[in-house]
């Protein structure tokens, strides 16, 4: 793993930069950190931590523990998607895997993202099969998301997680299979870095929620690929980081379900901001 070059240089030994946005994640990015240490990638490649002002000691931790990581400090919280585009300026690898800090990654999973995207030239995008910490499977893609499909992959998720025998059957079906679908979760998202550059890196209106599938929806208009890839398994803890400020968050995922679809399907958005106002979730400007 090379840290010793100056950030965004390019070096054609370099195949992979790991880029991982925290904020308060120190619960987590030991495992998280120690998965990728233990059962590293192959191919050359380094591990970039951008970290969105922490108040439990992220970044130091981070420094002590694991030197050979880089450690960029935000300076204030920056969002998901614009800390990532930090990370993606200052790394050097082809290709970029955003990775969650509250994810454990098994030995061989990240080869397996690089070899099926490097055997689908019409594929942008890779993403793994995520489980949580008892093995149950995520439903980690999706349609493009509209009213009608936010619908249905609410009523999947919320099955799933109150684990319903349908629709957690369903979900175990859906998740085994390889397939072209329209986006992967932003937890662990393989992509190449020209693709990344050409559709000008994560929208950074997006604070959190929604920029994954935004992303991919970007890359797909390129007449480019997203492929799900259930022989990559990651584990995923599910937010932890965020756990302590719902309200925050809550906010901030209807701010950006908002900007989604007033650059998506703009015709929708009054009867949204009416549906979130009678709900009292509009969020404030």
């Amino acid at each position: 793993m090379n840290t010793n070059m100056e950030p965004g240089t390019r070096n054609p030994e370099l195949r992979l930069s790991i880029v991982i946005v925290t904020f308060n994640s120190r619960a987590d990015i030991e495992r998280c950190l120690g998965s990728l240490i233990s059962g590293p990638p192959a191919m050359a490649h380094e591990i970039v931590v951008v970290d969105n002002a922490s108040g439990d000691g992220t970044a130091a931790y981070i420094r002590a523990a694991w030197p050979q990581v880089r450690v960029i400090d935000a300076g204030e919280n920056l969002g998901f998607a614009k800390a990532n585009n930090v990370g993606i300026r200052a790394s050097a690898g082809d290709l970029m895997l955003l990775l969650n800090p509250d994810t454990v990654v098994p030995g061989g999973a990240i080869d397996r993202l690089v070899r099926a995207l490097d055997e689908r030239r019409d594929v942008a995008i890779t993403g793994p099969r995520i489980v949580d910490d008892s093995g149950r499977a995520e439903l980690s893609f999706g349609p493009m998301l509209s009213p009608l499909n936010e619908l249905r992959q609410k009523i999947l998720v919320v099955g799933n997680d109150r684990r319903w025998p349908v629709i957690g059957g369903l979900v175990e079906r859906m998740t085994r299979r390889a397939r072209r679908v329209d986006w992967v979760s932003g937890a662990c998202l393989l992509i190449g870095r020209r693709d990344l550059q050409a559709v000008g890196l994560l929208d950074e209106r997006f604070f959190i929620y929604t920029e994954d599938v935004d992303l991919c929806a970007s890359v797909r208009a390129r007449g480019r690929g997203v492929l799900f890839v259930p022989d990559a398994q990651i584990v995923h803890l599910r937010g932890r980081s965020v756990a302590t400020a719902r309200a925050a968050t809550s906010a901030a995922y209807r701010r950006s379900q908002i900007a989604f679809y007033e650059k998506h399907h703009a015709g929708w958005v009054p009867l949204l901001k009416a549906y979130l106002r009678v709900r009292g979730q509009l969020p404030r400007p």
